[in-house]
C-alpha cells in the first residue's frame, strides 16, 4: 500500500490512536486488536498481512506494545509525521490519566485503604509477572534450543544470585543469540 500525506491521514492516526489508548483496556494486544479493525478493515490505511507483521514485531522491540505498534503503523501510513502523530495520540491519554492520579494520591496516600488497596495491587503485580516468567520460562525450555536455556539460566542466576545489572544481563543475552545465529550460518555455508 501507498504512504498517504496530508492532514486528513495525520488527523486519522492520532484520533483514532487517542480513542483507543483512551478507552481500553486490558494492554498492547487489546489496543492491537482495535488498531487492525480502524486502520486495516475502515479506512484501509495498511494491510492485513503488514498489521501481523507489526504486531510481531512490536512484540519484539522494548517498550508497550502499543506505543511500538504505534510507531511502525504511523511509519508506514505516513512517514515520520504519521509516526508522530500516531505515538502522541498513544501516549497522551495514558499519560493525562497518570498525571491526574499522581496529583490526587499524594491527598489519598496517607490513607489506610489506599495503602491496603496498593498492596493488594503489588500481589496482583506479582502473580502476573511469575505467571509471564513461566510462560515464557516454559516455552524456552519446550523450544530445546540449548543455546536458549543456557542463556536463561545464566540469565536467572546473574539476577538472583550474583546482582548483575539488568542491562547487561540483555546485552550478554543478545551476544550470545548473535554468537550462535552466526554459528549456525557458518554452518550451513560450509554445507
Amino acid at each position: 500500500m501507498k504512504r498517504r500525506t496530508g492532514a486528513k491521514t495525520l488527523w486519522q492516526l492520532f484520533s483514532g490512536m487517542l480513542t483507543i489508548s483512551a478507552f481500553t483496556f486490558g494492554g498492547g494486544f487489546v489496543i492491537v486488536t482495535l488498531m487492525k479493525k480502524r486502520y486495516v478493515d475502515e479506512l484501509a490505511l495498511i494491510s492485513e498481512e503488514e498489521m501481523l507483521d507489526y504486531t510481531a514485531m512490536a512484540q519484539t522491540m522494548p517498550g508497550p506494545i502499543a506505543v511500538n505498534a504505534a510507531i511502525l503503523l504511523g511509519w508506514r501510513a505516513a512517514g515520520l509525521p504519521g509516526m508522530l502523530a500516531a505515538v502522541l495520540g498513544t501516549i497522551v491519554p495514558p499519560f493525562v490519566i497518570i498525571s491526574l492520579i499522581s496529583l490526587a494520591y499524594a491527598a489519598f496516600s496517607q490513607s489506610a485503604v489506599v495503602r491496603i488497596a496498593m498492596c493488594g495491587m503489588q500481589a496482583g503485580v506479582a502473580a502476573v509477572l511469575a505467571d509471564v516468567v513461566c510462560s515464557l520460562g516454559g516455552k524456552v525450555i519446550k523450544s530445546r534450543s540449548a543455546v536458549n536455556i543456557v542463556v536463561m539460566i545464566a540469565a536467572f542466576i546473574a539476577a538472583m544470585f550474583m546482582d548483575v545489572h539488568v542491562i547487561l544481563i540483555i546485552l550478554g543475552a543478545a551476544l550470545a543469540g548473535l554468537a550462535a545465529s552466526l554459528i549456525a550460518r557458518a554452518k550451513e555455508g560450509t554445507r
